[in-house]
Formats: C-alpha cells, sequence, structure tokens
C-alpha cells in the first residue's frame, strides 16, 4: 500500500539547491564515487522533473498516465531508468547494498520509483523466480518496460492483514488443471489500472492454515475480474478493492509450487520492507528540508523563526531521528544483500523508520503552521504516508514483539506468547 502526496506543482526547492543535504552524510555507509554521483543525477531528476508533477500524478486518470509515460521517457533517455531491475529485462543490474542509495533519492517522491521504472522490482524478481515461462514470456517484458501495469493482492476485506491463515479467498482445481477464484481483496496499490494482479488463495483445507495458500497470476482482463472501488487511504487515492467471481486462470499462472505462497511472499516482504524504510529516509529528508527552509524565510515582527528554540528543538530531533535511524536501515540492507538472516534487523528498521518519518514530518508542519496543512507543499501527503508506514508491511505491534520474541529466545527465554515455541 502506498499513499499518495498532495503536494504543490513546483519544486520543494530550487534546482541548485538541496535542503536536505545537511541530514545525508553520518550514518550512511560509503558508496563508490560511481555510485555517488548518479545519486545526485537521481535526486535531480526527482526534484527537478517529478516533483512538478506531482499533482497531475496524483489525481490520477489519463492525464496522470500520460505524465508518467513522459516522466519514464525522460529516464530512459537519462539513463536513469530501471536501475535495480536485472539486465535480462531491461534493466541495469545495480545490487541491493548499491541500490540502497539510490532509493533514498528516488522515494523523495511517492512517485519516483514509477517514473524511474524501480517500482515493478518486486514483481519482476517474483515472477523472473517463480513464475512459469508462458507467464514470464507473455508479461515481464511490458511490466519492466513499464508498458504494463501489475499489482500484488494479499489483504482482504474483515481478514486480519497480519494473519495470513486467516485468507478466505480460494482457487479450486478443475478438472482440466485450470484454477477457479473466489474472493475479494483490498487495499492493493495500483489496482485500478493494473493489467496483471498476482493473488493470494486458498487452495488447501482451512484446517492447512498457511500451508494451504497459492499464489495465482490473474490478468484483469479475465472475466469475473472486477474493480470494485478505489479506497482511499487518509483521503488520498491509490489503493482499491477487487472481486474475483469465478475468475479461472489456466495452470501455468500458478506462481511456484502450490501451498508454498508463504516462501514467496516472504522473500517479496523481506526485499519490500527495506526498499519502503530506504525510501521513507528520502521523504524524511524531503520534509526536513522543508522545516529548515521555512524556518528561515518564516519571519514575525521579533524575528525568523530559526531564532525560536522551540524550533531549533524541532530541527535538531529531526536530524536525530534521521541520523539515528539510516544506520539502522542499512544495516538491514547489508544482511539482506548479503543473503544473511535480516528478520531482527528489518524489524528494527522498518519501526524506526515508519516512526521517524512520522515525526520529521510532524515537526514540518508544525513549522509551517497553517500553511503545512494546505496543498502548496508536500507536508499533508508526507503526513500521510508517515502514519501509514506504522501500519505498512505488518503494523509497528507485530514488529515489536516478533523482534522481542527472537532477542529473548537469544537468551534462553521462551514467551508464552510465540508462535514457534521455540
Amino acid at each position: 500500500m502506498n499513499a499518495k502526496n498532495s503536494v504543490r506543482s513546483a519544486p520543494d526547492a530550487a534546482p541548485g539547491a538541496d535542503p536536505s543535504q545537511e541530514a545525508t552524510g553520518p550514518g550512511q555507509p560509503d558508496c563508490p564515487s560511481a555510485i555517488a554521483e548518479l545519486r545526485a543525477r537521481v535526486r535531480a531528476f526527482v526534484r527537478e522533473r517529478v516533483m512538478p508533477c506531482e499533482p497531475v500524478l496524483d489525481a490520477g486518470g489519463a492525464p496522470a498516465r500520460t505524465a508518467l509515460r513522459g516522466l519514464q521517457d525522460e529516464a530512459k533517455q537519462a539513463g536513469l531508468w530501471a536501475l535495480p531491475l536485472p539486465v535480462e529485462f531491461g534493466g541495469q543490474g545495480i545490487g541491493l547494498a548499491q541500490y540502497a542509495h539510490l532509493a533514498e533519492a528516488e522515494g523523495a517522491s511517492d512517485h519516483g520509483p514509477a517514473a524511474l521504472g524501480s517500482s515493478t522490482l518486486l514483481d519482476v524478481l517474483m515472477l523472473s523466480r517463480h513464475a512459469g515461462e508462458q507467464v514470464q514470456q507473455r508479461w515481464l517484458p511490458g511490466i519492466a518496460a513499464g508498458e504494463l501495469r501489475s499489482s500484488y493482492a494479499m489483504t482482504e476485506p474483515d481478514t486480519p492483514g497480519t494473519d495470513p491463515a486467516q485468507t478466505a479467498t480460494r482457487a479450486v482445481a478443475q478438472p482440466d488443471g485450470s484454477w477457479t477464484l473466489e474472493g475479494r481483496k483490498w487495499f492493493i496499490t495500483g489496482a485500478g489500472d493494473a493489467d496483471l494482479v498476482t493473488v493470494l488463495a486458498r487452495t488447501g483445507p482451512a484446517e492447512s492454515g498457511t500451508d494451504g495458500l497459492s499464489l495465482f497470476a490473474v490478468p484483469a482482463s479475465a472475466a469475473g475480474f472486477t474493480v470494485l472501488r478505489e479506497v482511499p487511504v487518509l483521503g488520498a487515492g491509490g489503493q482499491w478493492e477487487i472481486a474475483l467471481d469465478g475468475v479461472t486462470v489456466g495452470p501455468d499462472h500458478l506462481v511456484g509450487e502450490p501451498g508454498r505462497a508463504l516462501r514467496i511472499a516472504g522473500e517479496r516482504l523481506r526485499l519490500g520492507r527495506v526498499l519502503r524504510c530506504l525510501r521513507w529516509l528520502g521523504q524524511a529528508e524531503r520534509a526536513f528540508g522543508l522545516m529548515c527552509e521555512r524556518a528561515g524565510q518564516r519571519r514575525q515582527s521579533s524575528g525568523p523563526l530559526a531564532d525560536r528554540q522551540l524550533v531549533q528543538q524541532m530541527v535538531f530531533d529531526s536530524l536525530l531521528a534521521i541520523r539515528s535511524t539510516r544506520p539502522l536501515v542499512y544495516e538491514a540492507v547489508a544482511r539482506l544483500a548479503a543473503g544473511d538472516d535480516a528478520r531482527l534487523e528489518s524489524g528494527l528498521a522498518k519501526v524506526a523508520a515508519a516512526r521517524m518519518l512520522q515525526q520529521v514530518a510532524d515537526a514540518a508542519v508544525q513549522v509551517h503552521g497553517a500553511a503545512g496543512l494546505g496543498p502548496d507543499t508536500a507536508l499533508p501527503g508526507l503526513f500521510r504516508t508517515g502514519r501509514a508506514a506504522r501500519l505498512l508491511d505488518g503494523p509497528d505491534e507485530l514488529h515489536i514483539a516478533a523482534v522481542a520474541r527472537r532477542v529473548l529466545r537469544g537468551h534462553g527465554v521462551t514467551s508464552r506468547t510465540d508462535p514457534s515455541g521455540r
């Protein structure tokens, strides 16, 4: 789920300035000079090309699709397209450890990843690793090129998103090997104009729990596939509810092995969670830059806001939050990139990054006063994303409990609430 921003029609800063620069540096691991140069180009592209288009992109519809295609063409011409995607699908194959530096810059705008062709990374990796040859040939080239849209449908109405064992959507095998799907899904990013949706459905009996779940690549054009409504997130669009009423797909549309969905979903979620954290860092830096700019420019009869100790306190606390969070995120990146178990590190990073974004965006709104609540800055959208961040990819409480249980097990303590029983 990805809540949209509501922003002004001009960049947040002049093209030659970078008001968030002070937030970068310490806490961010050194990167090769080539990546540092590329990061500067990405940052400039997002600030100068993407941010001015945000009002149109946020509004959705045909004008948004036209604007996005234009940005994608510009990114391709600038050599900034699909930086982390595999080379065989038209990407530049930059690994996670190096792409992390670029993901922060892309994430300063909610639309940055889509404009630069990296928003499809999770779908491209999942389908390239686990989908059948026919699905790969039919869909992957178009998705990677930005010509086709893809979505991932897991959450259901009235079913806890953190408990996939309660998944109610069903897929029933037919005598000819095809599958028929029945159910509802909601809070699906981009499903309103998606061409392909990967759906989590139950293929085993209810008592099989998570062992009876499978994934299916479902074309949005299939009979019985219906987009029911847009589901606004704190007033912003971009999320959708869909119905699957007797949708039939061929046996080749099963993604991975039957009953093995959570292994694939976990692989996707671990990477997706870290990418979100990186992008939240980029958005927090954006809010921090706006706050500092406002503090220096806004004057009262007694002088600029920057002279106020309470404003200075918010600037300090925000910078502290950003620089304290970044090492946690990059530690999770390093472990994930190395193929190590990153569950503890990603849990810490996710909670810290979500809290950090909400804190910094809230402080920036406070320094702006009433102007921070209106449509002339990016702040309402950044604050909305910060609040939603504490629920995305599992609520904070889930990660807090999981990390704590894991730490306690390491000290020989088993909690009665530990589902692993270890």
